[in-house]
């Protein structure tokens, strides 16, 4: 995988495969090394929390497990691994007008929109998604270089 300018926005998606072992973890981790150019909203660390308690509440990772990649998320946020992206009124709109615009071409989810708005207000050139709705809708709108 090759990510290929600079700011990088690391969606919900992205950031599971950072913290939880699975498919394309080590691939994506290779193209992020060294980079002190990602951002991280804390609508992906929610994102990245449900998906934790799912997988423990279908028996797919330990409780224990699921609170210690918690607490090294956390960690890494507080720490500034990462650029931090606030959720704001500014971001809802730009949500919104994406919503309203992409949403006849592109099945858009509100969480969706919020992540694009959020990586669009913070100036990222790339967004990494795993999620097939989002890179459908980040290459409708055109803004954004997706990782190859």
């Amino acid at each position: 995988m090759r990510i290929p300018g600079s700011p990088v926005y690391l969606d919900a998606s992205a950031l599971a495969k950072i913290y939880i072992a699975e498919e394309g973890s080590e691939e994506l981790e290779a193209a992020l090394l060294d980079r002190r150019d990602l951002i991280v909203s804390d609508l992906s660390v929610s994102e990245l929390t449900s998906a934790l308690v799912r997988r423990v509440r279908e028996t797919e990772l330990a409780a224990s497990h699921a609170q210690r990649v918690y607490q090294r998320v956390l960690r890494d946020v507080t720490a500034g691994e990462f650029r931090g992206a606030e959720l704001t009124s500014e971001v809802h709109r730009e949500a919104e007008r994406l919503l309203m615009s992409l949403g006849r071409q592109v099945a858009l989810r509100a969480a969706d929109a919020l992540h694009l708005a959020l990586a669009g207000l913070q100036g990222a050139r790339v967004l990494v998604t795993f999620d097939r709705r989002m890179g459908a809708a980040a290459r409708t709108l055109g803004t954004f270089e997706l990782p190859v």
